[in-house]
């Protein structure tokens, strides 16, 4: 049986990407009761615009929620809130859904934790964008109590147009980190042919449309080739968070004892646009390191 539209909602981490799943499980017609963020005013104007309550803090999220939503940056974030005196606190038969890109291993520790409460915590990680989130057409990785996946069957079905379980909870993040290091890959690859087409005086517009009828083609190019040669970096996924999910595979491919040579060169241009002050453009910014006569980007 899975859980009705009248189950409350409570949203922690609310920021384009929260905001904009509160903003579609609202318009789908499921309460959102409760709104958390580090960042006060954030979450006080998501809880105006949807009539939900600002929580003070984690404890009253869970209070008022059956099932709590969380789209955090990083796997420190992830296990500051998921404390007994914080998320954790009176959370027996709660279900925990956790959205961030973090390392599999803290997706382990949480669901250990949540076990301790008497809650759940289950996985969905997304492989899509900010606009995605609005439209309720995110694609979603799951993974963990098979049971509880079913449960919030219904909340997850109204966020994502496909959904597909992978197994026992630290699935998800291991898919999600390969996922993403494949098109990270990718990205800086695209960056190098581009850059060097430039270079040699070819028109790009020809050479993009070559590349998109041959083996050079890839999901990328679609949507990063005319931003890299235009120049236009308005992020939708960002150099910086690029960086953490090559990391986040670099490191699994270390712990395997797997050669990731490719992965490891990407992960050193990322590290490099962060160096730059350039973390914050969209993943196709890597593109500025590569062209000729654009230097740091400015």
């Amino acid at each position: 049986m899975g859980m009705k539209n009248g189950s409350k909602i409570g949203m922690v981490g609310v920021g384009r990407m929260g905001a904009n799943m509160a903003r579609r499980l609202a318009d789908q017609g499921f309460p959102i009761t409760q709104v958390y963020d580090v960042r006060r005013e954030a979450a006080a104007d998501l809880a105006r615009e949807l009539k939900a309550h600002a929580a003070e803090n984690l404890a009253e999220v869970t209070a008022g929620a059956d099932l709590v939503l969380t789209v955090v940056s990083d796997d420190q974030a992830m296990r500051d809130i998921f404390t007994p005196e914080h998320l954790l606190a009176g959370a027996t038969g709660k279900i925990f859904i956790n959205f961030a890109t973090v390392s599999p291993q803290v997706h382990l520790e949480v669901e250990k934790a949540a076990q301790r409460a008497g809650a759940v915590a289950i996985e969905a990680c997304m492989a899509s964008s900010i606009t995605q989130a609005r439209e309720g057409t995110l694609y979603l990785i799951l993974a963990g109590d098979s049971g509880a996946v079913e449960k919030a069957g219904p909340v997850l079905a109204a966020l994502s147009k496909a959904r597909r379980y992978v197994g026992e909870t630290g699935r998800a993040a291991q898919v999600k980190a390969l996922v993403n290091m494949v098109m990270n890959i990718n990205t800086a690859g695209l960056a190098e042919g581009l850059a060097l087409g430039d270079a040699l005086g070819l028109n790009l517009e020809t050479l993009r449309e070559i590349f998109a009828q041959t083996g050079a083609n890839s999901r990328v190019l679609e949507t990063d080739g005319a931003d890299m040669q235009a120049r236009e970096h308005d992020c939708y996924f960002s150099a910086a968070h690029a960086a953490k999910d090559s990391g986040i595979a670099v490191a699994l491919a270390r712990e395997t004892g797997v050669r990731v040579p490719l992965a490891e060169a990407t992960l050193a241009q990322y590290r490099l646009m962060i160096e730059k002050g350039l973390g914050e453009l969209d993943k196709s910014g890597v593109a500025e390191l590569t062209f000729k006569g654009r230097g740091s980007g400015k």
